[in-house]
C-alpha cells in the first residue's frame, strides 16, 4: 500500500524544491548559533503592519526552536505619542529624546511594559513559542542613570544644560535573570525602561537597551530593525560589511547623519563589550531576521571588530 502511494505522489515542484533548497543551505548557520544567544530590536515598521507583526513572531519562535536563544527589545515611540494625544499631554523632544517628566514617564511605563509589551508576549505565544515580558525593573535586569543634553544659547553662546526628565541610559544590566532564561524554553520580551539608584523610574532609548544587554550577554549577534535597507554611504547604496574602525570613519567623514548615528554608536558599544557582530537592518522586509542570520550574505549591514 506504501508503494503505491509513493509511486502515485505528484512530482515535486519548483516551490517545494526552493524550500528544499532553502533549509539545506540553512543547516550549518542552524549548527553554528546553536545554543548562542541573538538580541534583537523590535521597532518601527515592523512593529506597525500586522502581517510583518505575525511573521517576526513566528522567526522568533523558530529561532528558539532550532536551539537559539532570542532575546527581543522592543521600542514603541508611535505608540507613546499616541496615547498622549488622547490624553491631551503635550511632550517635546531633543535629539530625538521624549522630554519625559513625572506624568508622561508613568503612560511610558504604562505603554511599553503594559499594553506593547503583552501584544508581543500574546503574538509570540500564539505562533507556538513560550514568551516572558520583562522590563528594566523586573529583577533587577537595568539600572540606570538620568540622561543630560546640551546646547549654546543662540545669542550669548553660553552652554546651557538641558533638562530631559526621567529619560535614562543603562548603567548596569544584571544578565542573572536572562541566563535563567536561555536555560528553560522561555524567550524574554524586554520594555526599555530602567530602575534609578534612588527608585526612579527612566524611559530609555530600545536600540541603547538593546545594545546594553547584548553586551552583558555576549551575544553572537545584535539585530537593529530600522526602517531603511542598513547603513547607506553617500550615493545611497548599501554598506554590508564594516568594522569599527570603518564605522567611526564614516561617521567623522560624514558619510553618516541623522538617526543612523545613534544606531551605529550602539553597535559599536556592544562589539567593543564583547558581543561578536551587530547588523543594522531593514525590518519592512518579511523574514529579515531569518534572512540575515540563516544566509550566507544577509540582508543588512554588519559591525564587526
Amino acid at each position: 500500500m506504501s508503494e503505491k502511494l509513493h509511486a502515485a505522489a505528484p512530482v515535486t515542484d519548483d516551490a517545494q524544491q526552493t524550500k528544499a533548497r532553502i533549509l539545506s543551505e540553512a543547516l550549518p548557520f542552524m549548527k553554528r548559533y546553536a545554543g548562542r544567544t541573538v538580541v534583537v530590536k523590535y521597532g518601527g515598521h515592523a512593529m506597525g503592519e500586522e502581517s510583518l507583526f505575525h511573521l517576526f513572531a513566528r522567526d522568533v519562535v523558530l529561532l528558539k526552536q532550532v536551539g537559539m536563544n532570542p532575546v527581543v527589545v522592543h521600542g514603541g515611540g508611535p505608540q507613546i505619542g499616541r496615547m498622549l494625544e488622547r490624553l491631551k499631554i503635550k511632550s517635546t523632544f531633543v535629539d530625538g529624546l521624549r522630554v519625559t517628566d513625572k506624568e508622561t514617564v508613568e503612560i511610558v511605563e504604562m505603554v511599553l511594559a503594559g499594553a506593547i509589551n503583552k501584544e508581543i508576549v500574546a503574538a509570540i505565544n500564539k505562533a507556538g513559542g513560550r514568551a516572558i515580558g520583562v522590563c528594566g525593573k523586573d529583577g533587577g535586569l537595568i539600572r540606570a542613570r538620568k540622561v543630560t543634553r546640551t546646547r549654546k544659547d543662540p545669542g550669548s553662546r553660553i552652554e546651557e544644560v538641558l533638562d530631559l526628565g526621567f529619560v535614562g541610559e543603562p548603567s548596569h544590566v544584571d544578565p542573572t535573570l536572562l541566563n535563567t532564561f536561555a536555560a528553560s524554553d522561555l524567550i524574554p520580551v524586554i520594555a526599555p525602561i530602567g530602575l534609578g539608584e534612588d527608585g526612579e523610574t527612566y524611559n530609555i532609548n530600545a536600540d541603547t537597551v538593546a545594545g546594553a544587554v547584548a553586551g552583558a550577554l555576549k551575544a553572537e549577534r545584535l539585530l537593529l530593525l530600522t526602517d531603511v535597507k542598513g547603513v547607506l554611504d553617500k550615493a545611497k547604496q548599501l554598506i554590508s560589511d564594516m568594522s569599527v574602525a570603518d564605522a567611526h570613519g564614516y561617521m567623522k567623514d560624514g558619510t553618516l547623519s541623522g538617526g543612523m548615528i545613534p544606531k551605529l554608536e550602539t553597535c559599536i558599544a556592544a562589539v567593543e563589550q564583547g558581543v561578536e557582530a551587530a547588523v543594522v537592518l531593514d525590518g519592512r522586509v518579511p523574514h529579515a531576521v531569518l534572512l540575515e542570520i540563516f544566509t550566507e550574505h544577509g540582508v543588512g549591514t554588519l559591525i564587526h571588530r
